[in-house]
């Protein structure tokens, strides 16, 4: 009985210094997450899909990649997705597809898949407009890791397409 006691004292004193050691009153908890959402109202995100020729799309954190000849498809993650003609192995930049939300691709034919945030895009790649939208196919993107914060008493008709880094 006497040593049930000393460990009974112990554990207790055990997560008495725990609780006192996860006290966050001194600071402002919400400055230390490491990422933070970014929304897009839902009627813009379905409007969001274009297509933008040229280079002036400049590449900051890539993707995946996708090659279907003569075309080399390279995701900028959150943005859209990178086309290139590889013909002749001569790398040149045609455009970009801009898709709010975008960190996978398929390309089958004449048409690219995309997820733009939530919903399944098909994008044809001869017209360069969007052929067809199903909605809430995916779950919104996450964070690159878990340290964030979640807005739960967001409006409801708000979905995530971007994680920046603090």
């Amino acid at each position: 009985m006497k040593r049930f006691k000393k460990n009974a004292l112990f554990f207790i004193v055990l997560v008495l210094i725990a609780v006192q050691g996860s006290s966050r009153d001194d600071y402002d908890y919400y400055d230390y997450y490491d990422y933070y959402a970014v929304y897009m109202d839902r009627t813009d995100l379905k409007k969001s899909i274009s297509y933008k020729p040229g280079t002036e799309q400049e590449m900051k954190n890539p993707g995946k990649i996708y090659y279907k000849h003569p075309y080399l498809y390279v995701n900028e993650k959150y943005k859209g997705v990178h086309v290139f003609d590889n013909t002749d192995a001569k790398l040149e930049k045609k455009g970009f597809i801009v898709a709010p939300g975008c960190l996978d691709m398929a390309v089958k034919d004449n048409i690219i898949y995309l997820d733009n945030s939530v919903d399944l895009v098909s994008f044809n790649l001869e017209t360069l407009k969007e052929t067809k939208r199903i909605e809430n196919v995916f779950p919104e993107p996450t964070p690159p890791n878990w340290n964030v914060r979640t807005d739960y008493d967001r409006p409801e008709n708000l979905v995530i397409v971007e994680w920046i880094k603090r």
